[in-house]
């Protein structure tokens, strides 16, 4: 028997063997670990969907696969020949189509010219809620391939072909956009060793993907950087009175929880800022729950974990998920469902060093905000000069869905969040 790689989820066909944890000869059984393979930010272990003795590996680490491919094969007692079943005798045609039908969802394409030809809905198996729906959308039940039990048209499927008509309907405006788009120039491969020594390293995956997606940020938003200084200094202090409680219960405490909390609450006030720019309905969609992206450098290039619900979270349990999310993600064995569903990105950089940049808006989301590393500086506070932790703090903002105004009063109510932390909050 052959063990295949499954699909691994939408959008994601194909992936880079990291590790093969098995050889030919090896006994395996089903669901354990054969394999470990790098597909978009995230490394997974794939499991084999049979048991028996290995007898053939046809991967090997650095390969890119895509899904269905051969993995390995796997040998065992063969089972006797089964008698040969008699002929099925034909079916209807409604039925025909029906029995076609895939056991997963119908999948989403982007052409709906292979839409199913018309048969008779009377003898379609569907429940009489889908009739009723498709009665008021006008939809031939015909027309759609079900994913259920003998072909049974299930809600998803109805879904999954009104999706179909309306990625067909706007595509000939896609095709209009691409066509009135500049080109882009042609790639030019230029022989650098002809000036001196050079080293060659493939780009990575994971490399790819990060500028992929800067890429598609950067030609597609109208961004503008708000700068400003944080004074730190409050949470410097807080930092290092509950430290010791922290370490005591086995948790580091640093800046960063401090910063989820204070970014949390300012949200809340200005839920624009957490929101998100859906084009093709053209609405702003303003999420009711905040999930922070956190960008964390690892040496295999930029990850972003998500830490979901940071606004119902105590400082002591954003400071035990955040050490626990960046050390997977330094390892690599974080899972791209953990870096999907953000809201709002922050990047720190302040334990590396530097001062203002200029962050790269994390899409979907339509803002980011970017910390440098905190220096002691003279401030004027109610007319003396103070010695103050000022930090500084750079916020990209989508200008499509934030207008200026917006960006300076939520860096107002930042800074005094920042500057006004309350000590109840760190409390254990």
């Amino acid at each position: 028997m052959d063990v295949k790689l499954p699909k691994l989820g939408e959008g994601a066909d194909s992936g880079v063997v990291v590790n093969i944890f098995v050889k030919e000869g090896d006994t395996i059984a089903k669901d354990q670990a054969i394999m470990e393979l790098e597909n978009e930010k995230a490394v997974a272990s794939i499991p084999s969907t049979a048991a028996g003795v290995v007898t053939k590996v046809y991967v090997k680490a650095g390969d890119r696969i895509s899904a269905g491919q051969k993995i390995l094969s796997v040998g065992g007692d063969a089972p006797a020949a089964a008698a040969p079943a008699p002929a099925a005798a034909p079916k209807p045609a409604a039925k025909k189509v029906a029995a076609q039908a895939a056991p997963e969802p119908v999948a989403v394409e982007d052409d709906s010219a292979d839409i199913e030809e018309e048969v008779s809905t009377a003898t379609i198996a569907t429940s009489p809620s889908i009739r009723k729906m498709a009665r008021e959308f006008g939809i031939h039940l015909g027309k759609i391939r079900g994913s259920g039990s003998g072909g049974r048209i299930v809600s998803a499927d109805v879904r999954a072909y009104i999706q179909r008509l309306m990625k067909a309907a706007a595509k000939p405006a896609t095709v209009a956009a691409a066509a009135a788009a500049p080109a882009k120039p042609a790639a030019v491969q230029i022989d650098f060793s002809q000036w001196g020594p050079i080293l060659k390293k493939p780009v990575t995956p994971l490399r790819k993907v990060i500028a992929r997606r800067m890429s598609e940020s950067w030609s597609s938003v109208a961004r503008v950087t708000q700068f400003d200084d944080i004074d730190f200094t409050r949470l410097g202090e807080l930092r290092k009175k509950f430290a010791p409680a922290y370490e005591a219960k086995g948790v580091k405490l640093t800046l960063t929880p401090f910063v989820l909390a204070a970014v949390a609450g300012t949200l809340r006030k200005h839920s624009i800022f957490n929101s998100s720019l859906d084009e093709v309905a053209s609405e702003i969609i303003l999420k009711e729950y905040i999930h922070l992206g956190i960008a964390v450098d690892t040496d295999q290039g930029l990850m972003v974990p998500v830490i979901r619900d940071v606004d119902k979270k105590s400082l002591f349990d954003l400071a035990k998920e955040l050490e626990l999310l960046a050390a997977r993600a330094r390892d690599r064995k974080i899972s791209a469902d953990e870096m999907k569903g953000g809201t709002f990105t922050i990047s720190n950089q302040g334990a590396i060093g530097g001062a203002h940049f200029t962050p790269i808006i994390n899409l979907p989301e339509v803002a980011i905000l970017g910390l440098g590393r905190g220096a002691l500086k003279p401030v004027v506070r109610d007319g003396k000069v103070e010695v103050r932790m000022m930090t500084p703090m750079a916020l990209s903002y989508d200008h499509r869905v934030i207008d200026g105004g917006s960006a300076a009063r939520f860096t107002v109510d930042l800074l005094a969040a920042f500057h006004d932390f309350k000590e109840e909050l760190v409390k254990l």
